[in-house]
């Protein structure tokens, strides 16, 4: 949808953990869409499945509750057969700087009837998994993209030096970036000095009574004990996390960027 003067919103959320976050992205974000005239919805859904992972069959229930796009992170193959899916799946992306070995695509072209726009996934290095340089790889992905669609970043990354660092070196060149991956919403949204939209993590759509969506009674035993123990997705209510970003579809610069939390009540009904 286009605004009266012209801009576009789009709402970005945060890694979707497990069925809580399912949950709660099919009951809210139609309303969500047409209450804040929503233009585009991108997500993270990189912990769907259980926690790790996402196969075809959640990137399709994910894009049937009204997301535009899917984007991933280090445990894009946390499931083992959505290495043989990946690649059949339109607007869902994986790190562009994966081993080229790897299937799938970092960047695709998200068109809508009043909208297109090219949605990148990046993952960092401080504290992660190796992969290739991400400052590098945007730069070179960045070269592929139609020079006149706005371009919106998932930096998937845990170390804030790294995201803030990042963002610095593309501001100007792309719409916004996104922080993702630490599940936790930070408070410094805003707008960079060459008009690109920044925020240094979304949050989580997922169980807000939880360890970064996690049951809290494993999570407590092994930083009590240190002995290894398997991370279920808590139950219970979830918040949805993001942010709202306008921004002009022909300049492709960002006029403001808000961070969104929506939470369901205690008594939630599981489904």
């Amino acid at each position: 949808m286009r605004g009266s003067d012209g801009k576009m919103r789009i709402l970005m959320i945060g890694d979707v953990v497990g069925g809580p976050g399912r949950r709660i992205l099919r009951h809210e974000l139609a309303r969500i869409r047409a209450e804040l005239n929503i233009s585009a919805v991108i997500v993270n859904a990189e912990n769907c499945a259980a926690g790790s992972g996402i196969t075809a069959a959640l990137a399709k229930e994910i894009f049937e509750t009204g997301v535009d796009a899917i984007t991933l992170g280090d445990h894009t193959w946390g499931q083992k057969e959505f290495v043989g899916q990946i690649g059949l799946v339109e607007n869902l992306v994986r790190p562009a700087n994966f081993p080229s070995e790897c299937p799938g695509r970092g960047w695709c072209l998200v068109t809508l009837p009043t909208l297109r726009f090219a949605v990148v996934n990046i993952q960092g290095r401080v504290f992660m998994q190796s992969v290739d340089c991400p400052f590098k790889t945007v730069d070179r992905v960045l070269a592929e993209i139609p020079k006149d669609v706005p371009v919106f970043v998932d930096f998937h990354c845990e170390a804030t030096s790294e995201k803030i660092t990042f963002a610095h070196y593309v501001d100007g060149r792309v719409t916004a970036v996104v922080g993702t991956h630490t599940h936790v919403q930070t408070s410094d949204a805003r707008l960079l000095p060459k008009g690109t939209a920044y925020i240094t993590d979304l949050g989580m759509a997922g169980p807000y009574i939880s360890s970064i969506g996690r049951d809290l009674a494993p999570v407590t035993k092994r930083f009590v004990t240190g002995i290894p123990a398997r991370f279920e997705v808590a139950t219970g209510p979830s918040t949805l996390e993001g942010a709202i970003i306008d921004f002009d579809p022909v300049t492709r610069k960002a006029s403001s960027i808000e961070a969104f939390r929506l939470r369901e009540p205690q008594d939630v009904v599981e489904a």
